[in-house]
C-alpha cells in the first residue's frame, strides 16, 4: 500500500461505511432475510473481494437489483436453500473468471441492462411501498402493485398498529433525502443523503417513543448465519435450482462489471479494471456468502462512486470500510437497533425510482423504436412474470434484432438512357439468411444485353451467397460484369474466384 494514500482512504472509507451500513440493512429486509445477512455480505465483500478485486475501487456488497431474485427464491424454494444456490453462483463465477469470460459477460445490449434495472427498480418500489408503512409486501411483482391501494387504505383504518406513524417516518426519511440530493453542495455532496435520512427517520421515531417495527439483530453475527449444509447442497442437482444459480450468477456478473467499467469513468483513468479477476473475486465472494447463508454481492455503483468521489486512491479504501462494519455489529448492535425499518425501505423506495429511470428511455428511443422497445418489453416482462423471464426476454428479442439487422438487403437498379447499360447496386448483407431474398433479387434483375452488377455496397457476403451468386451468372444471358475481386476481398478468401462461363 502506498503510505502517502493513507489519509484519502480512511476518509473514503468512512464515507463508503456511511452509504453502505443503510443499504446492506434494507436490501436484506427487502430480499426477506434478517439484516445481519446484508451486513455479513458488504463485510465479506470489503475485506475478501475488496483485497482480491481487480477494480480497486470498486465497492462490493448485497445490491439492490438482487433482492428481487432473492425474495423469488426464499418463496419459491425456502430461505435453506438461498445459500447452496448463491454458492453454487460463485462456483460459475469463479469459473468464468478462470476461464477468461469476463469480457463476454459485458457484450450484452445496454436495452436489455436498462430495462432489467428499471424492472427491478419497478419491482423494488412495489415491494418495499408496503414495508415503508409497516405491512408486508405480496410473493410477486404485479401483487405488489395491486395491494398498493390496500397499504394506503391502511393508514386511515387499521387503529390496531400505528401504520401511520411508519408512513410518516417513511415520507420523513424519503424527504430528507430528496432535500439533500438537490441542494448539497461541493465537499458536502460526500455526505450520503441515505444516512441522514435514516438519521431523521430514526430520532422521530425514538423522539414519538412510536410502536413501529425496528431492525432486529441477533445476539452474535454467528447467531444470525444459516450455514450451508452438505444435504442441501443435494437441491443443486434439481434442473429447476441450477437455473436459479445460473440466472444469479448471470445477473450478479453483469451488474458487477458494468459497474466496474462506469468506475473506470469516474476514476478518469486511475485504475483500469481487470475484468477476469473482478468476475474471479465475485465468484469467490459469493462461495463464502453461499456456505454461511448471507446474501449474494456483485459491484455495486452508489457505493463505488462515493468512494472514487470521496478521494479514495487504493483497494484499502474497500479493505476499511468493512472493518468499522464489523466493529459496529460486534461493537454496538444496540445502535442499529434503534432503526426503524420503515427509514431503511423508504431508501429502498428511492432507489427503485432512481432504477426505473425513465429518462433513459427516451434516450434509448434516439437509437430507434425498435431499441426501446426492447427496454420496455423487457422491464413488463419483469414486472409481470419473473427476472429471469424479463432477461431471456430481452437476449432473444436482441438475438432477433440482430438477425434482422444482418438480413437486410436492398438492390438500386439505374438505367443508361442513351444506352442498354444497366447498373444494379447491392446494399446491405448477403447470407444464408436471407439467400433467397438474394436470389430473387438475381433472378429479377432485367434482360439486357450489359448488365453491371455491383457488389460494393454490400458489407457482408458469405459461401452461400457466393454460390448463388455464380450459379445466377453462369445461368444468365447476356453480358454480365460481375465484381469478383472486390467480392473476394469483402470475403477475405485468397482462393480464385468461382469458375464462371465466358460471357456471351
Amino acid at each position: 500500500m502506498k503510505t502517502q494514500f493513507i489519509g484519502e482512504d480512511l476518509l473514503g472509507s468512512v464515507v463508503v461505511f456511511l452509504v453502505a451500513l443503510p443499504l446492506c440493512m434494507g436490501i436484506a429486509i427487502a430480499s426477506g432475510v434478517p439484516p445481519a445477512a446484508g451486513l455479513v455480505t458488504g463485510i465479506i465483500g470489503g475485506l475478501l473481494v475488496g483485497a482480491l478485486s481487480g477494480c480497486p475501487l470498486q465497492v462490493s456488497g448485497p445490491a439492490a437489483g438482487l433482492s428481487v431474485i432473492v425474495f423469488q427464491i426464499i418463496q419459491e424454494h425456502g430461505i435453506a436453500m438461498l445459500g447452496p444456490i448463491v454458492l453454487f453462483a460463485g462456483l460459475i463465477q469463479v469459473a468464468a473468471g478462470l476461464l477468461k469470460a469476463g469480457q463476454l459477460f459485458r457484450s450484452i445490449s445496454p436495452a436489455v441492462i436498462h430495462g432489467m434495472l428499471a424492472g427491478i427498480g419497478a419491482l423494488i418500489f412495489a415491494a418495499q411501498f408496503h414495508v415503508m408503512v409497516d405491512h408486508t409486501p405480496k410473493p410477486s411483482g404485479l401483487a405488489n402493485f395491486a395491494a398498493i391501494p390496500e397499504s394506503v387504505s391502511l393508514l386511515f383504518q387499521d387503529l390496531d398498529h400505528d401504520h401511520h406513524m411508519a408512513a410518516i417516518v417513511g415520507f420523513v426519511t424519503l424527504g430528507v433525502m430528496l432535500t439533500w440530493t438537490a441542494l448539497a453542495q461541493g465537499r458536502l455532496k460526500t455526505i450520503p443523503g441515505a444516512l441522514l435520512g435514516v438519521i431523521a427517520g430514526t430520532t422521530l421515531a425514538q423522539w414519538g417513543q412510536w410502536q413501529i417495527h425496528y431492525v432486529k439483530l441477533p445476539g452474535s453475527l454467528a447467531d444470525s448465519m444459516t450455514i450451508t449444509h452438505p444435504w442441501n447442497i443435494l437441491g443443486l442437482f434439481s434442473m429447476e435450482i441450477f437455473w436459479e444459480s445460473l440466472a444469479l450468477a448471470f445477473i450478479a456478473s453483469a451488474e458487477t462489471l458494468l459497474s466496474a467499467a462506469a468506475v473506470d469513468q469516474m476514476a478518469k483513468g486511475q485504475q483500469k479494471t481487470n475484468y477476469d479477476r473482478e468476475l474471479f473475486s465475485q465468484g469467490v465472494g459469493n462461495t463464502l456468502c453461499g456456505l454461511l447463508g448471507a446474501l449474494p454481492m456483485t459491484g455495486v455503483i452508489v457505493r463505488s462512486a462515493a468512494n472514487v468521489n470521496a478521494g479514495s486512491k487504493t483497494r484499502m479504501a474497500t479493505v476499511f470500510h468493512s472493518v468499522w462494519l464489523l466493529i459496529l455489529v460486534v461493537a454496538f448492535p444496540g445502535v442499529l437497533q434503534l432503526v426503524p425499518t420503515a427509514s431503511l425501505a423508504a431508501i429502498l423506495v428511492f432507489t427503485g425510482i432512481k432504477l426505473l429511470d425513465l429518462p433513459t428511455f427516451r434516450h434509448l428511443n434516439k437509437y430507434g423504436w425498435d431499441v426501446a422497445a426492447i427496454a420496455v418489453l423487457t422491464t413488463l416482462t419483469i414486472v409481470c412474470a419473473s427476472l429471469l423471464a424479463g432477461i431471456g426476454v430481452g437476449i432473444a428479442l436482441s438475438i432477433i434484432k440482430l438477425l434482422w439487422a444482418i438480413s437486410k438487403l436492398e438492390v438500386k437498379v439505374d438505367q443508361d438512357p442513351l444506352s442498354d447499360r444497366i447498373d444494379a447496386q447491392f446494399l446491405g448483407s448477403a447470407s444464408f439468411i436471407n439467400l433467397p431474398r438474394f436470389t430473387d433479387a438475381l433472378e429479377a434483375l432485367p434482360q439486357t444485353a450489359d448488365l453491371h452488377v455491383h457488389m460494393r455496397g454490400l458489407n457482408y457476403i458469405d459461401h452461400a451467397a457466393m454460390e448463388a451468386l455464380s450459379s445466377w451468372e453462369k445461368n444468365r444471358a447476356g453480358q454480365v460484369h460481375v465484381e469478383w475481386d472486390e467480392l473476394m476481398s469483402l470475403y477475405h478468401q485468397k482462393e480464385a474466384p468461382p469458375a464462371r462461363t465466358p460471357v456471351h
